[in-house]
């Protein structure tokens, strides 16, 4: 069912490309879309053959060899007048979408956010590392600028992101003006910063001792310079101009250790920054909401909480 829902998706999405050159909303039967770029995308790269969607095993119902980059829409039935841009990890060779971008987006959904499920592209099909910061700027831009059209605040507008996503989603956040692609349609007239950021079990450095990551062999390879690690490793970009921040972790996280999120969390501290950490004694990696029973499950509500005490969404009982 997954495989042949994302598959009339990428059809229509792909119909609506060859038939306009800008950025459109597919309909159909597939859910609602938006087309990140006209034509061909900035950045060099060629994908062949269909995008693929993860099996039985670790990458179920994750998807790679992505050709269109693009957003899939959440709408709620009450808007709350926020909304998220969501990234699901991977290390930047799989999307996780079935069990992180997809159950989260379904939850803020049902609690008034308007979202935006991110599907960037991947440098393991081919495209230049920098092509899923392309897709995340440029995803970020076309919902500020269509706001007024979804309903809402565009001072309201965050991103999250799970692992690789998380990387992704604080790059953008703390790298909003990086001249990463040229533009110059209306789309780009707007900011690429997310008013907040929500970032669970990031990857933040790709510096020694956390230089074991797939993230950091698919955006570096495995011989980077040191100038080429700090480039592209979030405590770097983390000052005082960051959007508030909330970062969760799990103590037990062998992929991502816990000491990528309290890194990002003390640098930006010390830099002046609006932000939070939350670290969970267990729930290992990529725990999407978490299931029933365990400690981890309960950074969703934490999550909520945080909103409104930001004012990002109403307070209860306003």
């Amino acid at each position: 069912m997954i495989m042949r829902r994302l598959f009339l998706v990428l059809a229509g999405a792909l119909a609506l490309l060859s038939a306009s050159g800008a950025p459109l909303a597919a309909s159909g039967t597939g859910p609602e879309e938006i087309l990140l770029w006209p034509g061909t995308p900035p950045g060099n790269g060629k994908v062949t053959g269909p995008e693929k969607v993860g099996g039985p095993g670790s990458g179920y119902g994750a998807v790679s060899n992505v050709s269109t980059p693009r957003m899939r829409v959440y709408r709620p039935a009450e808007p709350n007048g926020a909304a998220v841009l969501v990234a699901g990890g991977g290390g930047y060779f799989r999307i996780q979408l079935w069990k992180e971008s997809t159950p989260a987006a379904e939850w803020l959904q049902a609690r008034g956010f308007t979202v935006f499920e991110l599907i960037y592209r991947l440098p393991n099909d081919g495209w230049d590392s920098a092509a899923p910061f392309m897709d995340a700027q440029r995803a970020m831009k076309i919902i500020r600028s269509r706001a007024g059209e979804f309903g809402l605040d565009p001072a309201k507008i965050g991103i999250m992101g799970f692992s690789a996503g998380g990387h992704l989603a604080g790059f953008t956040a703390y790298q909003p003006a990086r001249a990463l692609y040229a533009g110059a349609d209306a789309y780009e007239k707007v900011s690429a910063r997310p008013d907040f950021a929500v970032l669970l079990f990031p990857v933040v450095t790709l510096r020694k001792p956390y230089d074991t990551t797939r993230t950091r062999r698919e955006i570096v390879g495995e011989k980077a310079s040191a100038k080429a690690e700090a480039e592209w490793s979030l405590d770097t970009h983390a000052d005082r101009h960051a959007p508030p921040t909330i970062i969760f972790a799990a103590a037990d996280d062998a992929i991502t250790p816990p000491g990528h999120g309290i890194l990002l969390f003390e640098t930006l501290v010390a830099a002046g920054a609006n932000a939070e950490l939350h670290l969970f004694r267990d729930g290992g990696h990529g725990w999407g909401l978490g299931k029933p029973g365990q400690v981890i499950s309960q950074w969703p509500a934490l999550f909520e909480n945080w909103a409104r005490s930001l004012n990002i969404i109403e307070k209860q009982g306003e």
